[in-house]
């Protein structure tokens, strides 16, 4: 629940919960709900686990009991029902059928499989351009471990067209690779003043991205092998940015293009797809560009080929590696659209070579 909405449905339970000390007299049970209900709102207001389940049976006891000294308490039941909706939406956004639930789950089993033996050196280097080895020694990879995963705190502003309002969002990111190469990718966003959840999901050679209004209500569904294909491209690009010591293991032929310029083939379950990555002086990634990546409909059910980049910048270390935190997504669109950003993001926190217990999403 988002912060200003949060704050008033806690204000409302504190409140209502006080007013039920005014039945005292009528009996302990006026009393007994006067806690529970104030009990709610601290929950919320503390982010309880569970506290939607502590929400929805105190509005339930508070009407009960409203209704012993009908008609005089009726205005209570309009607190109430807000009550019943936060804690409905409580359980859309965080019960375990939720978004963030299943993301959780299949992040944790991921990062408990995932395995990594032995460090970065520089023999590992002669097998790459040297336009990919001079970026691997400029993010600090040589003499650091091996990257069997990662797990990223991103934040930034998403929007579905270059004629659509920007939605703000949160997001968590948890990739494994190896045998059984996982992208796992949560957005918590905000639409017209409305959460919006964004699971995107590659496991097992397939990829998925659902999208939910109020956690609840389906907006978009992409699946099949044009989203496979799409998401596929986002994997080589997570390499590049967010892991660039895994291209020492990973499954790319290279083509030098020029002294900044590189052409990588990525081959993954049976998909194979195609960028060239920019370099500047300083041997730093700046763009990755792709004619390989589908841009969905907005509702995920079609895919239209177009080129696709991520220009890169704001290099800082993070958790030990040296990557670019700032960056953005951008679709170069025929005209009348025409070229546009429809992705800004800054990476928040890296943890390469995470543990299920790093996994944090609430």
């Amino acid at each position: 629940m988002k912060g200003v909405v949060r704050w008033l449905v806690v204000a409302l339970a504190l409140v209502h919960g006080l007013l039920h000390l005014i039945g005292a007299p009528l009996g302990w049970w006026w009393v007994v709900t006067a806690v529970l209900v104030v009990a709610a709102g601290v929950a919320l207001a503390l982010r309880w686990p569970g506290w939607w389940t502590v929400m929805a049976v105190a509005a339930v006891v508070s009407q009960v009991v409203l209704l012993t000294a009908w008609p005089d308490a009726w205005a209570g039941t309009l607190a109430n029902l807000v009550l019943l909706a936060a804690a409905a939406y409580g359980f859309a956004a965080h019960g375990h059928r939720s978004a963030r639930a299943e993301f959780r789950r299949r992040a944790r089993t991921a990062l408990g499989a995932a395995r990594t033996e032995g460090v970065v050196t520089e023999d590992d280097l002669e097998r790459l351009p040297p336009q990919v080895a001079g970026y691997l020694r400029a993010c600090g990879a040589v003499g650091a471990s091996r990257v069997g995963s990662f797990r990223a705190g991103v934040h930034g502003r998403i929007r579905a067209g270059a004629d659509k309002p920007w939605m703000r969002f949160r997001g968590e990111q948890v990739n494994t690779y190896g045998p059984r190469t996982t992208r796992l990718f949560f957005i918590d966003a905000t639409m017209a003043g409305l959460p919006v959840d964004v699971l995107h999901v590659y496991a097992d050679g397939a990829a998925t991205m659902r999208v939910r209004l109020c956690s609840a209500v389906p907006v978009a569904h992409g699946q099949g092998p044009e989203m496979t294909r799409a998401e596929t491209v986002t994997l080589f690009n997570d390499l590049c940015v967010l892991a660039p010591a895994t291209l020492v293991d990973a499954p790319v032929t290279w083509e030098m293009l020029d002294p900044h310029r590189v052409r990588g083939r990525y081959t993954h379950a049976g998909q194979s797809v195609t960028a060239e990555l920019v370099f500047d002086e300083a041997g730093q990634l700046v763009d990755f560009v792709s004619d390989d990546r589908l841009r969905s409909s907005a509702d995920g059910h079609s895919f239209t080929g177009q080129r696709w980049s991520t220009p890169l910048s704001g290099y800082r270390e993070l958790g030990g590696r040296r990557i670019a935190a700032v960056g953005s997504a951008r679709w170069h669109a025929p005209a009348p659209e025409g070229e546009f950003d429809y992705l800004e993001f800054v990476v928040d926190e890296l943890s390469c070579n995470a543990g299920p217990e790093d996994v944090t999403t609430r």
